[in-house]
């Protein structure tokens, strides 16, 4: 998968969740992840998500999408075990979980781009970047 932002390309291997099973069990009871690794979940059609921390060990930047990968809202450092509902929005297609602070580190902001198979490149691919 790669994240298109202002700065540039940015890669991670991401795992797909897009079974209801595979969704509920995300990264839950895992003790680390590599830092250029991630967990993209999607959903059939959008919808309202939000999301939790519940038996989760390693602490996450939830990266939130529309059906064309845009980025609609991102929460920076969820909690481990905390069971506070992340709402991403109502309107949710997708969302990428990574590594605490690589939102940051890699300056991904709304509006950046999601490109992976689960989306309709041409519709989400800014101009120029095809």
């Amino acid at each position: 998968m790669i994240i298109e932002t202002q700065s540039g390309q940015h890669r991670f291997d991401v795992e797909l969740a897009d079974t209801s099973a595979e969704r509920a069990q995300g990264l839950m009871f895992r003790e680390s992840m590599p830092q250029d690794a991630g967990m993209l979940f999607v959903y059939p059609k959008p919808r309202p998500v939000s999301f939790w921390m519940k038996n989760t060990l390693i602490p996450l930047d939830m990266i939130f999408t529309d059906q064309r990968g845009v980025i609609v809202s991102i929460h920076k450092n969820a909690i481990p075990y905390d069971e506070t509902p992340l709402f991403g929005g109502d309107a949710i297609f997708s969302v990428l979980e990574l590594n605490s602070g690589v939102s940051k580190g890699k300056n991904i902001k709304i509006g950046d781009v999601l490109l992976h198979p689960a989306y309709d490149f041409y519709i989400s691919t800014p101009c120029g970047a095809k």
